[in-house]
């Protein structure tokens, strides 16, 4: 394994811990303001098509050389994330919770319905061209679409009853 490799997977692998940690600290202070969980049936599932897609990353891409377009392209996705992460602040998570305030309307927010769902969807393509792994994008690719399908579909449902976002727009 290159230093670059590891570098690259080590970054992942604590990427997604650190997430986890940060969505369960965030969700169990979003839940104690009242706030309610909705679709937690999928979660597994979502957890295991992440949890799948890393291994794989691993397992198949430890000696891989990187391809250093495409990891240009997974920096530029993770400023993508710092910027999504900072305008939800508090109310990111890996959950649906659905909190009786306002939706977040500025931000990425202001030009996409769902940056963070966007943004997972183009890393899991990203991530794995890195490595070379074509094959690991296209898998992931059309299961995580499937999981997203149904995962935006419960989320919208339940946010439909909120009305309005931040800044007064009715919601779709």
């Amino acid at each position: 394994m290159t230093t670059g490799t590891a570098l690259f997977l080590g970054f992942i692998v604590l990427q997604r811990l650190g997430e986890l940690v940060i969505a369960r600290r965030n969700t169990a202070r979003l839940l104690a303001r009242g706030a309610r969980e909705v679709g937690a049936g999928h979660y597994p599932v979502m957890v295991a098509l992440h949890t799948a897609w890393v291994l794989a990353l691993l397992v198949f891409g430890w000696d891989r050389p990187l391809h250093m377009g495409w990891l240009a392209l997974y920096a530029v996705l993770q400023v993508f994330r710092v910027w999504i992460l900072g305008t939800l602040g508090s109310r990111w998570t890996t959950r649906i919770i659905v909190l009786d305030e306002p939706l977040v309307a500025r931000g990425p927010f202001r030009f996409i319905p769902h940056p963070n769902y966007t943004l997972v969807v183009a890393e899991i393509i990203v991530a794995p061209m890195v490595l070379g792994l074509t094959w690991v994008a296209l898998v992931f690719t059309v299961l995580n679409a499937a999981m997203l399908w149904h995962r935006i579909g419960v989320e919208d449902g339940a946010l439909r009853g909120k009305g309005r976002f931040a800044d007064g727009r009715a919601r779709p």
